[in-house]
């Protein structure tokens, strides 16, 4: 009984033992994944496809950035060191007076023309980081990708744009006098080229009009003269939607363009007038030159008169008679089919 009595224990608490050691090891299974979890998660980045990793590190023999890129996978973040990621991939960034995708600031270009009106317009910029020079960029900035596109690129667009725009005017009309000095057009030659037109020699470019474009395109060249040493490249660059220009200067440039379109009528009105009159001046002396040579017909052969006197009256009545009358018995209808028969055999 003694046996029995003193195994009892020994049955029930080797099970119990063993429990307890199995929810120890699991917990401590459990705890060891958690922590190697959080350790991986915190000393590893992902480097995903269209990106390329930067390292810094603060220890070892080359301390800072190390200029070879790190490219799409998993990598290890070890003590001291960090990694961020530059995106490689295409990209536009707008920047515009609204908020939008980009940015929820105002982003909006500000320049001025030859006179220093102000002036602000949205850009669209496409641009590219080359994958060999994406730690090299970051070497010489220090900023992250979307602090650098915000800070030193948009400087770089606005000064470029506003090193090109001071060189025009806005527009010629806007600086020039009110009353257009518009000579008369001769009829049939072509108009000349007005002062304030994009085609004038004085005013060969002007923001509202073609200079818009090309003033663009050459700090689009600037830009990409700058940039392109340096590991970026200026694919393109847009105008969103048009320039915000002056107030004054839009109501300047209106107040004239009625002022030419009134004179251009008015010189159109004189000039129809002009051959108007010389058309009934050559139609005058085309009528006096016939009179002459008609004149010249009578005086030199007398019986002209007499015979389209005689055509006149049929031969019915006498020249000198003031009044004719004509009989009953006078056909004047044969007479006068006589006579267009007679003409006609001449002919």
């Amino acid at each position: 009984m003694s046996n029995f009595g003193s195994g009892l224990p020994d049955m029930n608490l080797r099970p119990g033992g063993s429990a307890g050691r199995m929810i120890s090891l699991v917990l401590l299974i459990g705890l060891l994944i958690v922590i190697s979890t959080v350790t991986v998660t915190s000393c590893s980045v992902t480097v995903e496809s269209g990106y390329m990793g930067i390292k810094t590190t603060k220890f070892g023999p080359n301390p800072g950035v190390q200029r070879s890129e790190l490219g799409p996978g998993f990598h290890w973040e070890g003590i001291g060191e960090k990694i961020r990621t530059y995106q490689t991939l295409q990209r536009t960034y707008s920047y515009t007076r609204e908020a939008n995708n980009d940015g929820r600031e105002n982003e909006e270009i500000t320049f001025s023309d030859v006179l220093g009106l102000p002036m602000t317009a949205d850009v669209a910029l496409t641009f590219r980081i080359r994958e060999d020079k994406a730690a090299d960029l970051y070497a010489t900035w220090r900023q992250e990708f979307d602090a650098f596109i915000d800070g030193p690129l948009r400087t770089s667009v606005r000064a470029a744009i506003a090193r090109e725009t001071e060189k025009l005017p806005v527009a010629c009309n806007a600086q020039q006098s009110a009353t257009p000095n518009v000579q008369p057009i001769a009829p049939g030659a072509a108009p000349a080229a007005t002062p304030g037109t994009p085609d004038a020699d004085d005013c060969p470019g002007q923001l509202i009009g073609p200079g818009r474009q090309i003033v663009l395109q050459r700090a689009m060249q600037a830009l990409q003269r700058e940039w392109s040493p340096q590991g970026l490249e200026i694919i393109r660059m847009e105008w969103v939607g048009s320039i915000r220009y002056p107030e004054t200067v839009l109501a300047a440039i209106q107040s004239r363009t009625t002022a030419e379109q009134n004179t251009r009528a008015a010189l159109e009105r004189v000039n129809l007038e002009r051959a108007n009159a010389e058309a009934r001046i050559a139609q005058a002396r085309g009528q006096a030159e016939a009179n002459r040579l008609l004149a010249e017909s009578i005086r030199s052969n007398p019986e002209v008169v007499r015979l389209r006197e005689i055509e006149r009256t049929l031969g019915i009545c006498p020249l000198s008679a003031d009044t004719c009358v004509v009989g009953s018995d006078i056909n004047v209808s044969a007479l006068i089919a006589a006579r267009d028969g007679r003409a006609g055999s001449g002919n």
